[in-house]
């Protein structure tokens, strides 16, 4: 058996004639970074490599591109509008969908169900008549609604049985239909993270590269600045600028002021990341070499520094939508964010302040699994892209 012996200094491998590697390199060894299993493979090759390594992220990714892409679709998919009243089925608990009646195949339908007012409970009541199925109706005209919000439009995927009602999860206190409710809520709910993100990466960015690349009294008012928002509680702000926003103002108009809110109180977390970066990279060889050419300020900082910072753009964006999406959720949670007639995941959770009705009847905290799900899925795709993109994860 061979023993290993120490590298000789200042020759090549084929001048070793003791040495034995230790952990000699084969092509199937799975442990190995993407970056040696092929070599001539280009740099975005290389992070999606990486990234499909990562199965959490991926599953993210599909979870969450599916959500965004049936966005403009909802209205289409689900049985009822956001705010259609069944006033027949007032906390109608969640309603269960069959396909066989008696042994015999009569494809999807539901039965009928009939609601009753629990005075010794003071609750609702609900039975099944099970003798009658009804079949669901498909492709059928159903509440208006804008397709992509400029085409009115009444069909939909789905739409219950005459004489029937169709509750996936159930009715809220006022009879309207919790899986449709939460599905438009998306609409408004997700979007506000992308708004606000937007605002942030703006401001921060820009105020970020300014401070790190001029430097001097730049850079010690943009910390000034960011140092004062850091040190105010971020919850009573919001709140305070919540309050600020007309009751009287349109949904579209409140939505778009609670975006901005949000982006204004998250950059400085981003700037400061970006002047740190800005300030190792300012002392490169490039960019003294763009600057002995004539290059201005802002073409340096477009063209030069910010491509090199773009990987950790990328997973801050990610990681940062989520809070956003939190923030928007907090807000009309306390009723000082999106307000009715606007559907949201967080004006659906206010009916929930009301512990009794969530004991009584738990389905109307549905639009907390959402939230969860959403969540979960922007951090975990968010540390998928950071590995996949960092060059030295897996050195």
């Amino acid at each position: 058996m061979s023993e290993t012996r120490p590298k000789p200094q200042g020759q090549r491998p084929q001048d070793w004639p003791h040495y034995v590697d230790p952990e000699p390199w084969s092509p199937d060894d799975d442990a190995l970074p993407a970056s040696r299993l092929d070599p001539g493979a280009s740099a975005a090759r290389l992070m999606l490599t990486r990234f499909l390594r990562h199965r959490l992220a991926v599953l993210a990714a599909l979870f969450l591109g599916f959500s965004y892409l049936s966005l403009p679709f909802v209205n289409f998919l689900v049985p009822h509008g956001a705010n259609e009243r069944d006033v027949e089925h007032l906390y109608a608990p969640p309603q269960a969908i069959h396909l066989f009646h008696e042994g015999r195949f009569l494809g999807p339908f539901v039965y009928p169900t009939t609601g009753r007012a629990d005075l010794r409970e003071y609750r609702w009541r609900y039975e099944s008549d099970t003798t009658r199925p009804l079949p669901l109706r498909f492709l059928c005209p159903g509440e208006p609604y804008r397709f992509l919000g400029l085409v009115e439009a009444r069909l939909r995927l789905v739409c219950p049985p005459p004489g029937g009602s169709l509750h996936l999860l159930g009715t809220d206190r006022l009879g309207r239909d919790v899986l449709s409710r939460l599905a438009i809520g998306a609409q408004l709910s997700l979007t506000v993270g992308l708004l606000g993100i937007a605002v942030s990466f703006t401001i921060g960015v820009t105020l970020g590269g300014l401070a790190g690349y001029l430097g001097g009294w730049v850079d010690a008012g943009v910390q000034r600045l960011s140092e004062i928002l850091k040190s105010l509680p971020e919850l009573p702000l919001w709140l305070a600028l919540s309050a600020a926003v007309p009751a009287h103002w349109s949904p579209v108009t409140v939505f778009l002021c609670i975006s901005v809110i949000l982006g204004l109180l998250d950059w400085p977390s981003l700037a400061r990341a970006v002047r740190s970066r800005f300030l190792a990279l300012r002392e490169e060889d490039f960019i003294m070499a763009a600057e002995l050419m004539g290059a201005s300020p802002a073409r340096i900082i477009r063209r030069h520094l910010l491509p090199n910072f773009a990987s950790h753009l990328l997973a801050s964006a990610t990681l940062s939508i989520p809070a956003m999406i939190l923030g928007e959720t907090a807000l009309s949670f306390l009723g000082l964010g999106l307000r009715p007639p606007a559907t949201s995941w967080g004006v659906m959770l206010n009916d929930a302040q009301n512990l009794m009705a969530v004991e009584t009847y738990p389905w109307i905290s549905a639009p907390m699994i959402p939230v969860i799900l959403v969540v979960l899925s922007f951090n975990f795709l968010g540390d998928g892209l950071r590995d996949a993109l960092d060059p030295y994860h897996d050195q």
